[in-house]
């Protein structure tokens, strides 16, 4: 069943060089946009560390009773070759994994092409097995433009379609050229 566009729900989080120094983030106006033109809530935090990207999970699968209504978990990391960085170190999608074991059951993880994503078939069945997310995707080339534009027509088809394979065929259909330069992938 596809999700009510009342109740489809992203929880952003970004990761940034100190949470305590102001920044502009080019994120902030597609999640308005997002509200606005497809009424997709959302909540953005920032985080400069693996522990405040655990503390930021932790607060919304604990402290917020909605939680299971979040579909999309939409990571805004630099990095490279399936790894963030945070804090002068990268974190491999394993360790990723590890951070979110068991804590993502039928939420789609979404990657901003800030980190390339490139994954065999078993990395990424091993990450949502540990993770027991719906599905990860992300993109795998790297270009100077940020994802943002392709990431809001992906959210909006998540919430018109149940069934990932066809959200990445209308994707692919609606802006074949963009999801191809940027190597946009859904592993599911």
């Amino acid at each position: 069943m596809p999700y009510d566009i009342e109740n489809l729900k992203l929880f952003c989080l970004e990761g940034v060089a100190d949470i305590d120094a102001s920044h502009h983030s080019p994120i902030l106006p597609a999640l308005e946009s997002l509200a606005l033109q497809q009424r997709i809530t959302s909540i953005y935090k920032t985080c400069d560390t693996i522990e405040g990207l655990e503390e930021s999970l932790s607060a919304l699968l604990y402290g917020d009773n909605n939680f299971s209504d979040y579909s999309i978990i939409y990571l805004v990391f630099g990095g490279k070759e399936n790894s963030i960085i945070l804090n002068h170190y990268y974190y491999s999608l394993e360790e990723i994994a590890e951070v979110f074991e068991g804590k993502l059951k039928g939420k789609i993880l979404h990657f901003a092409n800030t980190m390339n994503l490139e994954l065999s078939e078993d990395a990424a069945q091993y990450f949502i097995d540990v993770t027991g997310a719906r599905a990860v995707s992300g993109y795998s080339q790297s270009v100077p433009i940020l994802s943002t534009v392709l990431d809001c027509v992906f959210f909006d088809l998540c919430q018109e379609h149940d069934d990932v394979v066809d959200i990445v065929e209308e994707l692919y259909q609606k802006q074949y050229a963009l999801s191809k330069t940027l190597g946009f992938t859904l592993y599911y």
